[in-house]
């Protein structure tokens, strides 16, 4: 793949990701200080970059905690940071748990109480209720991670087998106010599937969540089924008054990140068109629908006059077939090259917080010549996908994508690079 294709991909990537740096996007959405005491509370995979740059801005005392993902730490002088597992949680994200909810113990209604929520803090709050267990949760986020579910979906049973999800850690701040400022990594936007929306209800109930396990044929721990079927411990509903004097932000998104890449590739002479910030479905899917766009527009100039960028975000699913390595952009993108081969374009799919899935890149390039690059090595764009792994075509060709860590997380990103052949 040309170095130049890649390089003008990856400026697009950056732009996307700078719109969503908390220094640049913090300072519009401070609240006012309060009269008491003001306590950060935070999740995600980019919770210490908040943290961080909060604190920076802040001008009066404050202290909390927050937890993101091993790796995903940064230096902070008054918020504490800890870090634990992704996407599968552990003892340390248990431990993480109790910290924020013993932070907004005691509070009284002149208090404060910032959360810094982005993507990733559904594994990093795990939170068993009674009757289960760390293994119950970690079984019940491995079960969802395979089931080619929505996001909606396994947030919408997270929520329910929590202590702290689906606006409980924000009753447990009772009777301080709540200032939520999210960082959204969901389609459309909605702050309350936003690591199942800690300080965020949802009006979802439990048995709309068991309903949905049924028709997404998710295949539930029988300890976690048990215990829903029992009734569970229904999470609260926004109507609750303990969430009367609550307020919700989102300051930064797949929106607002796609608009930023738009506006670098036009600076660099190329015009941009955004398909949509929140697309869904599963990965190889969609990527088989934007190979058929860049087909229509490369061979005959409808609906968009090459050369041209189509941009795209959201969040897509894989259902898990095979035992091989990748994520759910770097699936995408071996669809779509091996449904784009020959054509004139080049294409990066990665995800905004550095990491695709459980590997170390955020996805990967690809262009018309992939798929038979692949085949020249007597393993077909197909072979790869029929065992999920992604991950090793793009490695054996030298096209993974890997920025690292980077401190914010918007979800997908995508950009198809369809040059004029003239």
């Amino acid at each position: 793949m040309q170095s130049e294709d890649k390089n003008f991909l990856a400026r697009l990537y950056h732009a996307a990701v700078a719109a969503a740096d908390p220094v640049k996007v913090l300072p519009g959405h401070l609240p006012e200080v309060p009269k008491g005491r003001t306590v950060v509370i935070g999740a995600g995979k980019g919770a210490a970059q908040l943290a961080a740059a909060f604190e920076a801005l802040w001008p009066a005392e404050l202290s909390g905690v927050v937890v993101t993902r091993y790796g995903y730490g940064c230096a902070t002088s008054r918020i504490r940071v800890m870090e634990a597992a992704h996407p599968v949680p552990d003892e340390a994200g248990l431990l993480a748990s109790e910290a924020l909810l013993q932070a907004v113990q005691g509070l009284g209604p002149d208090d404060l109480v910032v959360a810094l929520i982005c993507g990733g803090g559904s594994a990093l709050l795990p939170a068993p209720p009674e009757g289960l267990t760390l293994q119950d949760e970690a079984d019940l986020n491995r079960a969802l991670l395979a089931s080619g579910a929505p996001i909606s979906v396994m947030n919408a049973l997270r929520r329910q087998v929590s202590r702290i999800k689906g606006g409980r850690l924000a009753m447990a701040a009772h009777p301080a106010r709540v200032v939520s400022l999210v960082v959204s990594d969901v389609p459309g936007d909605d702050p309350a599937q936003v690591a199942s929306g800690p300080t965020v209800p949802d009006p979802g109930s439990l048995s709309e969540a068991l309903q949905l396990a049924a028709d997404w044929r998710i295949d539930l721990p029988p300890r976690v089924a048990n215990w829903l079927r029992g009734g569970g411990d229904p999470a609260p509903q926004p109507s609750d008054p303990v969430f009367a004097r609550h307020e919700v932000r989102v300051i930064a998104s797949a929106r607002l990140s796609l608009e930023a890449a738009a506006r670098e590739a036009e600076a660099l002479g190329v015009p941009a068109v955004i398909l949509s910030d929140a697309m869904e479905g599963e990965a190889r899917d969609v990527g088989q629908v934007h190979a058929a766009l860049a087909r229509e527009v490369a061979l005959r100039d409808r609906p968009f006059v090459p050369p041209v960028v189509l941009l795209s975000g959201g969040e897509t699913t894989v259902t898990l077939r095979g035992a091989g390595r990748g994520g759910r952009n770097t699936e995408f993108l071996l669809a779509f090259a091996a449904a784009s081969e020959g054509l004139p374009l080049a294409a990066l799919a990665a995800d905004t917080d550095g990491i695709d899935g459980s590997e170390a890149n955020a996805g990967a390039f690809a262009d018309g010549e992939t798929a038979a690059r692949l085949r020249a090595r007597a393993q077909p764009a197909r072979s790869y996908l029929s065992r999920n792994d992604a991950w090793g075509a793009f490695d054996a060709l030298g096209d993974l994508f890997s920025p690292g860590p980077t401190g914010t997380n918007v979800n997908d990103f995508r950009a198809i690079l369809i040059r004029s052949e003239t």
